[in-house]
């Protein structure tokens, strides 16, 4: 028998379940009614986050490096009566929202390609997941032939490096956003920044120089790989770039920082976050590619979605919505 040969009904399920009551009054089943065996003991821990798609001929693993917690006072353009009826209808309970930090592993069929390295210890204990979530996908580091840095930040590149600096994937070319790597390395902008954000530039440069011998910097939205493209997506860092994957007529987008709150962002997409280098134009790209992505019904995935992280987005009044994927992978 197959599962193609199983019909579930109300009246099949109806039967069942009379069959079994007779079965039990009869004696013949007994439910319940033994001692139960000693509880298994509790893990203690979250399970490794690891979840794979398939886009055309493609396998697409979404891997979670862990979660931050984002309060109002980073929000740009934050109303408190808006924020808050959009926390009620998200049933959340205080300001504070929980948000993941999301890489991608890429098996093109001839590369293993990472989007994003994770944040390694930079920020906190509930980050820095990634080689967990790896080691559950059954891949290690040495394996990954290319990584794709959607900008540089803590959480999406300093996880290419361990707390020694040494590179963690030892046989990966580091593709940058040329924009991006000039930002982080302009004494400039690095002297005229908050105290707070300087070893964003530091760090930024550590993990960038690691890889100086097997690093390609790209302007533009060129192709990068076979299957491969870049997607500009400026605001948030000025290289900020999205990476889009296309295989046997299916597409993903790779979105990156496209939207960090989902909460507030998708009803309120002129809502910035206080990370953003410029949130004028970060809000600009974002509401430009939300109409693209509704318009076309684009599947994409987001650093900072709910893990995994994929799905589409429908135009909803002024705002918009999140429509998630749904079953991950065709057998």
């Amino acid at each position: 028998m197959t599962i193609s040969d199983i019909s579930l009904s109300r009246r099949s399920l109806l039967g069942a379940a009379a069959g079994a009551g007779a079965l039990a009054a009869a004696g013949s089943v007994t439910i319940g009614s033994g001692a139960a065996s000693a509880a298994a003991p509790q893990a203690g821990a979250p399970l490794p986050g690891a979840l794979r798609y398939k886009v055309g001929d493609m396998e697409v693993t979404a891997l979670l490096d862990g979660h931050l917690d984002v309060t109002p006072e980073v929000v740009v353009g934050y109303d408190a009566a808006e924020g808050k009826r959009l926390r009620d209808a998200a049933l959340i309970e205080g300001e504070a929202l929980r948000i993941p930090v999301n890489a991608y592993l890429v098996n093109t069929g001839d590369r293993l390609v990472l989007v994003d390295a994770g944040t390694s210890d930079a920020l906190g204990p509930t980050m820095g997941r990634l080689p967990t979530a790896l080691e559950a996908a059954g891949v290690s580091p040495d394996q990954i032939d290319a990584v794709l840095i959607t900008h540089m930040h803590p959480d999406h590149l300093f996880g290419a490096i361990d707390g020694d600096g040494n590179r963690i994937f030892a046989n990966a070319e580091l593709i940058l956003p040329e924009l991006d790597n000039a930002f982080w390395f302009d004494d400039a902008a690095m002297n005229g920044a908050p105290e707070q954000f300087k070893p964003f530039f530091l760090g930024a440069r550590k993990a960038a120089e690691a890889y100086k011998g097997n690093q390609t910097l790209f302007a533009g939205d060129k192709e990068l790989l076979p299957g491969v493209q870049a997607m500009a997506l400026p605001g948030h860092t000025p290289g900020h770039t999205g990476y889009v994957f296309d295989s046997n007529g299916e597409t993903l987008v790779v979105a990156g920082d496209i939207i960090h709150m989902t909460v507030y962002q998708f009803d309120k997409p002129e809502w910035g976050i206080g990370f953003d280098i410029d949130s004028g134009q970060a809000a600009e790209t974002r509401k430009k590619f939300f109409d693209q992505a509704a318009s076309d019904k684009l599947f994409f995935a987001g650093a900072h979605i709910p893990f995994p992280g994929m799905g589409r987005v429908a135009k909803d009044g002024d705002g918009y919505r999140f429509v998630p994927a749904g079953w991950p992978y065709t057998y």
